[in-house]
């Protein structure tokens, strides 16, 4: 494809590591190391606790990655263009359709939870007591977006500050123009590879990770996690197939293309993002998928790499799961006002994922702690996330690939 339509990092590396000598993927390995976790949190109890600080130590370097990547990833993304006349165009009706979505998703998740109620009933071993803390108010998190000073936020770990930071310096860079942007963009690539490379290998200790999560999780609440966690699931993926019905409306009456064919012409993507469960790794079929279509070119080297970024309907139905799950199990009850500062700052977090395997588990953590709720509540669901994460990547993709197809119909009308 043209210049216009690189995208950042190498999309022929391997987007997740694999034990070649031994044949087994790394999907094997995690779901392995969950039922060895599982049988040993079972057999043992809470015995089984001393090995938490292996999966915390896992949690951990996720966090530790998930700043850099987030910020260089969307640098590289945004100075994949060379005009910004267009970007500005294409920007405007895209990120539109960005927020509406990802609003929609986030609202669906917290629907989900409170009909279901997995949360409700939870034994904790340790009890909240007293108030857990209070909701930040619209006007903080839009003061909290801009940081007075950008290491600070590097060194604060605060991933909505440096969305900000990244797309504002994106756009900067764009202006520049000329040898220096392309310095920069090739920078920027660069540091993306080299943090996805860093992830790729802390995700060779997820197996063991994952399942010192799952052993401390299963000793600690026993039987009480089946019944919840089955809960759980079930309702993310009604959510995201509600997603995925909205999707095919819009398909219908916004694009000229038929929802049944659209499936069928880009089926190898979506056995890609159940198998990678990854945007980013997805992102290089996606590509293929739009050219095999028919969309333009213009249109979908900007959209794509823009919305493996910024687009995660999938992921935002599991963040809004994810905290109304927590604060169920916490006892906490969010006061109805409460809730447009929930979405708002669940839109701006759904926009910092990394787009790698457990990146928006490790966002929906940081989600958790933004409202003062108990992060350990909220790690349970590390044990099962892959299974969600299947959901997430492929209404994520699908999210892209249908807002892609909108724009271009309407960007043909205006020829």
């Amino acid at each position: 494809m043209n210049p216009e339509g690189e995208v950042s990092g190498d999309p022929e590396s391997p987007p997740v590591p694999t034990n070649r000598a031994r044949g087994i993927g790394l999907g094997t390995q995690i779901l392995i190391g969950m039922v060895v976790g599982s049988a040993l949190g079972a057999f043992l109890g809470e015995q089984v606790e001393v090995v938490q600080p292996i999966g915390d130590l896992f949690i951990r370097m996720l966090v530790l990655a998930a700043v850099p990547l987030v910020f260089f990833n969307l640098l590289a993304g945004l100075t994949a263009l060379s005009d910004v006349r267009i970007f500005g165009r294409l920007a405007g009706k895209i990120m539109s359709y960005y927020v509406v979505t990802d609003l929609v998703a986030i609202s669906l998740g917290i629907g989900a939870m409170a009909l279901l109620r997995p949360g409700v009933g939870m034994q904790l071993s340790e009890q909240v007591e007293g108030p857990v803390g209070t909701v930040p108010s619209i006007a903080e998190v839009l003061l909290g977006m801009v940081p007075t000073n950008v290491f600070q936020a590097f060194v604060e770990g605060n991933v909505v500050q440096l969305v900000v930071i990244s797309v504002l310096l994106g756009i900067a860079t764009l202006l520049i123009g000329g040898k220096a942007a392309d310095r920069l963009a090739e920078a920027y690539q660069d540091l993306a590879t080299l943090f996805r490379k860093l992830v790729d290998l802390i995700l060779l200790i997820a197996p063991v990770g994952i399942g010192a999560l799952m052993a401390v999780t299963v000793g600690r609440y026993g039987t009480q996690l089946i019944g919840p966690m089955t809960k759980f699931i079930l309702g993310v993926w009604a959510a995201q197939f509600l997603v995925f019905l909205g999707y095919m409306i819009l398909l219908q009456f916004f694009t000229a293309r038929s929802p049944g064919r659209f499936l069928r012409e880009t089926g190898p993507l979506w056995a890609t993002t159940v198998a990678t469960t990854s945007s980013l790794a997805s992102l290089s079929v996606g590509l293929e998928m739009a050219e095999k279509i028919s969309l333009p070119r213009a249109v979908y080297s900007f959209t794509l790499p823009l919305g493996a970024q910024l687009n995660k309907d999938g992921t935002s139905v599991m963040l809004g799961a994810v905290l109304l799950f927590t604060a169920q199990a916490a006892g906490v009850d969010f006061a109805p006002a409460a809730f447009l500062t929930i979405l708002l700052v669940g839109l701006l977090l759904s926009e910092g994922s990394g787009g790698i395997p457990g990146g928006g588990f490790v966002i929906a953590l940081i989600y958790v702690q933004a409202f003062n709720l108990p992060i350990e509540v909220a790690a349970i669901v590390g044990g099962i996330y892959r299974l969600v994460d299947m959901g997430n990547t492929t209404v994520n993709i699908m999210g892209d690939m249908v807002g892609t197809s909108i724009v271009a119909d309407s960007e043909a009308r205006r020829t």
